[in-house]
């Protein structure tokens, strides 16, 4: 059994670039940076989240020894990259690299005229983005599988394949535009001393006073919005009747994506009886929360769990993860080009496309996967370093008792019952990391996307969401409404009096 994945140490800073000879400044005005302004090299302006792939400088001991060969990370990735383009493509790219904070950010930052080539935001944005036409198409050379540097098309998992097949915008399939590149689910981490997993398997956790001021929520009203959805309708949801419809998938993306105007006054209401209830809202400071024990539960995509699992297992401190049983968020997050910054450019788009296929390469994919900890959405193909990884994470010792068999086939081969992708791991990661981070089928099964909302639906929710955030009207006392009257009547039969007294006197 291998030791944690890495934690990043280093914060990529906005408007910096890297590249193979070190970090240049944009020089002002030009878009461009010093070592980079020659017509002779391509420019590739890449936005993506913060400490969303690897850095490079490992430590000597981080050598990730698989069967297939070791991998390490010495160089960052994106000048690695630079460097491949150059050995395999005979051409110089310079990759401008910056990161956002949330999807709003991003939208904002190419709203207010921010020009990129390639980013790499959560489905629900790149689905926007295709609404709103913004994007460039992947090109057919993209998708050639006999072509083998691209490693995208040739690795990614036959699940997440499918699911970018079938999925739509305006008739046009996600994998039209998107390429993925790391997905996971959301959650609960709890503590296993204070609640069971049953306790923790459930949206309604978020409201229980049983644990007052002990569980926090996430701090957008789309991820808040799903769970509240779940909540509310927790007893139709885990009915055998919609369980075993033949339409279940289709059915369940339709009540988790439910936005009727009835709903969205019960997810209101809900919301704010859960702000009464939880420790805080938040984005990111609940990992922390978690480890230090201020809480005992915690709404979680899962590669902060596994992040905030693994922290916890440096200080002795056991943690675990829950799905809900009514439903659990399956997220993605994607590369997609825009039109503003590409601009019918083929040598921009073409190591765009490299960029993509780079980041897809089996070696590469381990070492983003360990440096960030998230999910990568691909599974190797015929490269096996992937499933290696997975098993150098999470396998059992052989000496270890409690064992189980996990089967991964669906997503690696996408044959659920194929014996070549069975992990022998310890029982008890099946709640933990093994299981955060690679689903099981069942568990899977009941995921569902966030769809894009249009304008109007979109407006309605975050009008919703600005109510619960900023003042429930309905926690105000009914003294403090007797009182403003009192004032109020007080302040008329004042102005009325004054009214009468300037007549009298006139």
């Amino acid at each position: 059994m291998s030791r944690i994945k890495r934690i990043p140490a280093v914060l990529l800073a906005a408007g910096f670039c890297i590249s193979a000879a070190g970090s240049a400044l944009f020089l002002p005005g030009t878009g461009l940076t010093a070592e980079a302004s020659s017509s002779d090299k391509t420019i590739l302006r890449v936005c993506n989240w913060e400490e969303y792939i690897d850095l490079g400088d490992w430590d000597e001991e981080e050598v990730i020894d698989l069967e297939s060969g070791d991998i390490f990370g010495e160089n960052s990735m994106v000048s690695d990259f630079e460097e491949w383009y150059k050995e395999t493509y005979g051409k110089e790219v310079v990759v401008e690299y910056s990161t956002f904070g949330t999807n709003e950010d991003l939208y904002n930052m190419l709203t207010l005229g921010d020009e990129y080539d390639l980013v790499c935001p959560s489905e629900y944005m790149f689905m926007k983005l295709m609404a709103e036409d913004m994007l460039v198409p992947l090109s057919d050379d993209f998708f050639d599988g006999e072509d083998e540097n691209n490693y995208y098309t040739r690795g990614v998992s036959p699940y997440i394949r499918n699911i970018f097949d079938t999925h739509e915008i305006n008739g046009e399939n996600w994998s039209k535009y998107a390429a993925g590149y790391m997905w996971g689910i959301t959650g609960i981490v709890y503590n296993p001393e204070v609640l069971t997993q049953e306790e923790a398997s459930t949206w309604k956790i978020l409201d229980d006073p049983a644990y007052s001021r002990q569980v926090t929520i996430k701090d957008n009203v789309r991820d808040s919005y799903f769970a509240a959805v779940g909540a509310l309708k927790a007893d139709l949801l885990t009915s055998e009747e919609f369980r075993t419809a033949p339409d279940y998938a289709q059915r369940l993306e339709e009540e988790m994506n439910d936005v009727s105007p009835e709903t969205i006054a019960m997810v209101q209401d809900y919301l704010q009886d859960v702000k009464n209830n939880v420790y805080s809202f938040e984005t990111d400071s609940g990992k922390a929360d978690m480890i230090t024990g201020k809480v005992v539960a915690n709404y979680q995509w899962s590669g902060d769990a596994v992040y905030t699992m693994d922290q916890a297992d440096e200080d002795d401190y056991e943690l675990c993860f829950a799905v809900p049983e009514e439903s659990t968020n399956i997220y993605f997050d994607g590369w997609v080009m825009l039109k503003n910054g590409i601009r019918e450019n083929a040598e921009k788009q073409h190591a765009a496309e490299a960029f993509i296929n780079f980041c897809s390469r089996p070696d590469n994919v381990v070492r983003n996967m360990y440096y960030i900890g998230y999910t990568s959405v691909i599974g190797g193909g015929e490269d096996p370093r992937v499933f290696e990884y997975l098993d150098w994470s999470y396998g059992a010792e052989e000496d270890e008792e409690e064992v189980t068999d996990y089967p991964l086939g669906y997503f690696f081969s996408g044959d659920p019952g194929d014996e070549d992708y069975v992990i022998t791991a310890p029982t008890d990661q099946l709640n933990r990391q093994l299981g955060t981070q690679y689903p099981s089928e069942e568990t899977i099964s009941r995921s569902s996307i966030m769809i894009y909302f249009d304008g109007e639906k979109n407006d309605v929710i975050n009008q919703m969401w600005i109510n619960v955030r900023c003042y429930n009207i309905k926690d105000v006392p009914v003294w403090i409404w007797i009182l403003a009257a009192g004032i109020l009547a007080g302040l008329f039969f004042l102005y009325v009096n004054a009214r009468r007294m300037r007549k009298m006197y006139a």
